[in-house]
């Protein structure tokens, strides 16, 4: 990256898209442009090192990924202080791709953000686990940063990286759903992620399932992460410690009667060491989990469903009972073929690392603009040089 920390850049980017309009407002319309080349440009899409960066309720999580999907060098830390300003988010992030950008010749960053991202892919409009509200997010990073920044759900990042290199391979009609602090979701057909006409389609987590229900960070009530994601497993471990119930008396004696100390991964490990409670947790998870999948099915019949994020961890635990209820809620159940229920390939680095391989989509800009740079400079190189050579000094 360090490479393209010259004077030139900014003169190279307005030669590209025009100078005299904000840098945000020029790439707006290659960026809505780009959504329609998904398919065919990612085969042809230069296949240089970029960033995905992956901001979730908890943790923000940072990878310079090639072009085959491997990570070449990941680092995590832990999401700031949602009451604080956005601004706080952001310089985390800009400290991640600095530090990464060290050791990597970087040419595009790409963010998968918990939230909702608008069709031209610059502001969140809305992160119910973060305090971002019709927050400018790419053109604040990439004011920042000497390379182009795209920023896209963090679920729509992951669903394209198991299209490209997981467990979606081959499918042409996915869905992905995303468990971790809430729920997230992703639809890709033909190889295009369908964003929606505002770019806010795929937001599953807040279908109302239960009229009247637990309250949701959105605003809303009964929505369907409150039943089926980390925050609801948590919930209903830590109510069952604090109400003393004998059920819970391996995790209470687990935590030494802290229950605030209660997580999902500590859930997820005691059921798999054989505590009741946990593994009967996990199991309500699911059967909530393939509630939801189930009315997907009957509103997109896709041929896939990839289940990720953190909590999908227990595999089997918790896709096992979302298959069972899956079968027994959906619609015409017996005269229909079934949709496949995977679990994700890359697990809770998914979002990461499809959030750099959209990035090199629009790496190819940056590409082309800096060649351009390179060849009028070696233009007027050889033309001083002419000059020099016939007439003397120029």
């Amino acid at each position: 990256m360090s490479t393209y920390r010259d004077l030139a850049l900014p003169r190279a980017l307005s030669a590209a898209s025009g100078a005299g309009a904000p840098i945000g407002s020029r790439r707006a319309p290659a960026l809505r442009t780009v959504g329609t080349r998904e398919r065919r440009s990612h085969l042809t899409a230069p296949r240089v090192p970029t960033v995905g960066i992956d901001i979730g309720g908890t943790k923000v999580m940072a990878g310079v990924v090639d072009a085959d999907g491997n990570i070449l060098e990941k680092l995590r830390t832990e999401t700031p202080d949602k009451s604080k300003s956005p601004k706080v988010v952001e310089d985390t992030i800009v400290e991640l791709v600095l530090d990464l950008s060290d050791r990597h010749d970087v040419h595009a960053v790409g963010i998968g953000a918990a939230g909702w991202v608008d069709a031209d892919r610059n502001r969140v409009l809305f992160a119910p686990h973060l305090s971002w509200r019709n927050e400018p997010l790419r053109d604040r990073i990439s004011g920042r940063l000497a390379v182009p920044v795209l920023v896209d759900n963090d679920a729509n990042a992951a669903a394209w990286a198991e299209w490209r290199f997981g467990a979606g391979r081959g499918e042409d009609h996915l869905v992905m759903i995303t468990l971790g602090t809430g729920i997230g979701g992703a639809i890709l057909e033909d190889g295009q992620v369908k964003r929606g006409k505002f770019g806010v389609a795929g937001e599953f987590g807040h279908m109302q399932v239960v009229p009247g229900g637990h309250r949701c960070p959105c605003g809303n009530r009964g929505c369907w992460e409150q039943y089926s994601s980390g925050n609801a497993l948590v919930r209903e471990a830590r109510e069952l410690a604090a109400a003393d119930s004998p059920v819970a008396y391996g995790i209470i004696e687990h935590v030494k009667g802290n229950i605030a100390e209660i997580t999902g991964p500590m859930i997820t490990e005691l059921a798999r060491e054989g505590d009741a409670m946990c593994i009967e947790l996990l199991q309500d998870i699911g059967q909530w989990l393939g509630v939801g999948i189930a009315n997907l099915a009957a509103a997109l019949d896709p041929s896939c469903f990839v289940i990720g994020g953190g909590v999908s961890a227990a595999d089997d635990l918790l896709i096992g009972p979302a298959r069972d209820a899956f079968r027994r809620q959906l619609t015409g159940r017996g005269y229909r073929p079934e949709a496949r229920i995977a679990r994700a390939q890359l697990g809770p680095e998914a979002g990461m690392v499809g959030a750099a391989d959209l990035a090199r989509l629009v790496a190819r800009r940056f590409r082309r603009a800096n060649r351009r740079r390179v060849e009028r400079y070696e233009r007027y190189e050889k033309y001083a040089e002419t000059r020099r050579t016939t007439q003397g000094p120029l």
